[in-house]
């Protein structure tokens, strides 16, 4: 069994190739390590070798994380990417330094109001939900651009880009296609808004058409810390 550290090479090394066979540099490629459901001796681990952005899905339990590592790492970049429930919005303005998973202006309001004074703004990224189904997370690709608007005007964060998840598809070509149009509606946002960088896209599975599509940041969980136990999940 791969470490960690063996993992987060191996990952790290994909990130390379896929950036080099579409002629990007790698560097422009940020890697978050997913460590939901994952012990604090795994992120621990992973902060050794210096990884220090980390990714998490449920609020209690990244929390617990943020607390055991401020006194020792207060360097770590904590980035929510789960589905936000309005009544959790006022611990995630309180301990995290990302949320990717804005698809409301409701949720975006309660977090500006919600972020502390003394705390940098909440760098946020919208999530567009790319298969239309309602069950799906994520804001409509047609009302994105309202909602950046309204995030615009918000004092307690700052949009940094778009996120999304589309349904699981093992063709590399299926897959750059529903990319695509994301990456479209990021390259027009950008021209208008300095702050926007960031192009939240691709997991384990697609990560190089995701990096092909321009993909900034990938997220990535089973492939560094291995497979999820959610027994423990209500």
């Amino acid at each position: 069994m791969c470490s960690i550290k063996q993992n987060l090479e191996q990952v790290t090394s994909q990130i390379d190739s896929a950036a080099q066979k579409c002629g990007r540099d790698a560097s422009g490629v940020q890697l978050l390590a997913v460590s939901k459901t994952k012990p604090i001796e795994a992120i621990a681990e992973a902060i050794k070798v210096g990884h220090r952005q980390f990714g998490e899905n449920y609020v209690q339990e990244g929390i617990e994380k943020i607390a055991h590592f401020c006194e020792t790492h207060p360097e770590l970049e904590w980035h929510f990417i789960g589905p936000i429930q309005s009544n959790k919005t006022k611990p995630i303005a309180e301990n995290f330094d990302w949320v990717h998973s804005i698809d409301r202006a409701k949720i975006a309001r309660r977090l500006s109001e919600q972020r502390p004074e003394n705390m940098k703004p909440l760098q946020v990224l919208i999530q567009i939900n790319t298969s239309g189904e309602d069950s799906k997370s994520g804001t409509g690709f047609n009302d994105v651009r309202e909602l950046a608007s309204i995030i615009d005007d918000l004092p307690g964060m700052t949009l940094r880009g778009l996120m999304c998840i589309p349904q699981p598809e093992s063709d590399e070509a299926k897959q750059r296609d529903a990319f695509a149009p994301i990456s479209a509606l990021f390259e027009e946002m950008k021209a208008s808004r300095p702050a926007f960088d960031t192009l939240s896209m691709g997991m384990s599975g697609d990560m190089d058409a995701a990096i092909a599509s321009g993909s900034t940041m990938v997220r990535i969980g089973t492939a560094i810390f291995g497979a999820r136990d959610y027994s423990n999940r209500q």
